[in-house]
């Protein structure tokens, strides 16, 4: 990637396909029951990342949900912690502070880039492809933005913003690393989390917008019926999936 490549903007690199070389191994897909505790979480993705990098284990999906918690990225910042009502962990990944907890969809994503795209705003946009198909599932129109990273919905229901344009609510944030070409960390989709449990934080660094779910937009789904979707969404963009 160029000086002029990370200049451009943001929404000229879209992808809807970010498929590994030919006859590279499925990605091993790990539905992980339960709350995992935070530091259980970050643990397991080192030692997978790691393993990754050296060729003995093969790229995968963790997807979890966490008790109620605060995660810190590398940019976050002191005023944006506005009530540290649960726990907060620093979590080495980009992007400020985020906000996990039953309800919500965690998915951690370990790619090896080397055996893909070594690009890493591609990879984010292939993310966020992903996000908008499962969305559309529901028919839930996500939509990128050139200055907010994640997926976002407009809320035309709602009262303007200040500047006249139509409310908007994230659904789902992305947050990665990258670590010797391999990815860690990922994404995380509102299903039906307490939307409360965000006023702890300013979401992402990200004033003047809310957060949103698919319960709050009247859809009532199980979190199995969302991984199904994440899972078929994901082979469409990423590959070939195996269960682990």
């Amino acid at each position: 990637m160029t000086i002029q490549d990370l200049a451009a903007p943001r929404l000229h690199t879209a992808t809807d396909r970010f498929r590994p070389l030919a006859g590279s191994p499925p990605v091993d897909w790990l539905v992980i029951n339960g709350l995992t505790p935070y530091p259980e979480a970050l643990e397991a993705m080192e030692t997978r990342v790691g393993a990754i990098a050296e060729g003995t284990a093969r790229e995968a999906v963790f997807l979890v949900e966490h008790p109620p918690l605060y995660t810190a990225g590398t940019g976050s910042k002191e005023a944006d912690l506005l009530d540290s009502r649960f726990p907060v962990f620093p979590a080495g990944r980009g992007g400020q502070y985020t906000y996990h907890g039953p309800g919500q969809r965690v998915a951690y994503v370990l790619l090896d880039l080397k055996r893909r795209r070594q690009d890493v705003r591609a990879f984010v946009a292939a993310l966020e492809a992903w996000i908008i198909a499962t969305l559309a599932e529901f028919q839930v129109t996500g939509e990128r933005r050139e200055d907010r990273v994640g997926v976002w919905v407009r809320r035309p229901e709602r009262s303007p913003t200040p500047d006249g344009s139509i409310a908007e609510d994230k659904i789902a944030a992305i947050g990665i690393r990258v670590r010797r070409w391999v990815t860690f960390h990922g994404i995380s989709l509102n299903v039906d989390p307490d939307l409360d449990h965000f006023s702890g934080i300013v979401p992402c660094g990200i004033r003047g917008h809310g957060v949103t779910s698919l319960a709050d937009l009247g859809i009532v789904v199980s979190m199995p019926e969302v991984d199904a979707l994440l899972r078929r969404n994901f082979e469409a963009v990423f590959g070939e999936t195996r269960d682990s």
